[in-house]
């Protein structure tokens, strides 16, 4: 295994959601505060910025050209190339103020992506699903920190991280109503006091990578939820990872630099940078958003 290394110094304020691009061979990230989506060469180091206009918590492909995104309060398509910024679907909630943050698609092209509450209220958030038709369903309720999702190389089965519960989840994934069932927890994640699972992503193997929050590293669980690896990140707030590059045997590691004290920032001056390693594992290509 190689030693983890800088990508981009970019001082991100929240970095998340890493996403590789197979056809132009650069990694997608965003900002989600700062309301940008980046895309990366990880070869130059050039790194295109566009401003969608407010938060932004997750991008991925979609199918028919350019990005889908769960911006602040609700779906939208995007055209970086362009500048455009297409809503699909807003919604509104009860209670306090609050934005959309992790997701992923699923084998069939939906786009799911979860929400907080910015006081991160307990179970004040939700799951959503974007199905390709542009309708919007409430898959789960009673989430405070929504964040990493995941579904086997089968599809069979979906992962999921709602931060403060300190596990992974385990779902039956019904393909064709695009539901989740029988849920259970697949992997404890023993963390410090004031750290936290965030992002997820899966390998080839069946392997869970999860980036720890608070932590300053990335842990691999085998499937039956046994800890194998931790990888140790030079940044405190490890947000996410995913698995990219011509071969997709690269992981890609997104950081932030919120909640750090001055001292903090001091001793991690590379904090909110996107990080990279080669784990000895090859991952799995993202789903792209089929509407």
């Amino acid at each position: 295994m190689s030693d983890v290394e800088v990508v981009l110094d970019a001082h991100a304020e929240l970095g998340e959601g890493p996403l590789w691009d197979p056809e132009a061979g650069r990694l997608l990230w965003v900002d989600i505060l700062a309301g940008a989506v980046h895309t990366l060469d990880p070869a130059t180091g050039e790194d295109e910025v566009f401003d969608v206009g407010g938060p932004v918590g997750v991008v991925r492909r979609r199918a028919a050209g350019g990005l889908v995104a769960a911006t602040e309060h609700g779906f939208a398509a995007l055209d970086p190339e362009a500048g455009t910024v297409r809503p699909l679907a807003a919604l509104e909630r009860p209670g306090g103020p609050w934005r959309f943050n992790d997701g992923a698609c699923d084998p069939q092209g939906r786009f799911w992506a979860g929400t907080l509450a910015y006081d991160l209220s307990p179970e004040a958030a939700s799951l959503y699903r974007l199905d390709a038709d542009g309708t919007v369903a409430r898959v789960l309720d009673s989430v405070t920190i929504s964040n990493g999702i995941a579904w086997t190389k089968d599809g069979g089965t979906a992962f999921y991280i709602d931060s403060p519960m300190l596990r992974v989840d385990a779902f039956d994934f019904d393909p064709d109503r695009g539901w989740l069932s029988n849920r259970r927890t697949a992997v404890s994640v023993d963390v410090p006091a004031g750290a936290m699972p965030d992002g997820l992503t899966l390998d080839a193997e069946g392997g869970l990578w999860v980036a720890l929050y608070g932590g300053g590293a990335v842990r691999r669980y085998t499937p039956a939820g046994t800890l194998e690896t931790e990888i140790a990140v030079p940044a405190t707030n490890v947000t996410a990872c995913a698995f990219g590059g011509e071969d997709l045997a690269t992981l890609f590691i997104t950081t932030a630099r919120q909640e750090l004290s001055d001292d903090q920032l001091a001793a991690e001056p590379h904090a909110g940078a996107v990080f990279a390693v080669r784990p000895g594992v090859t991952g799995l290509p993202a789903h792209e958003y089929a509407g």
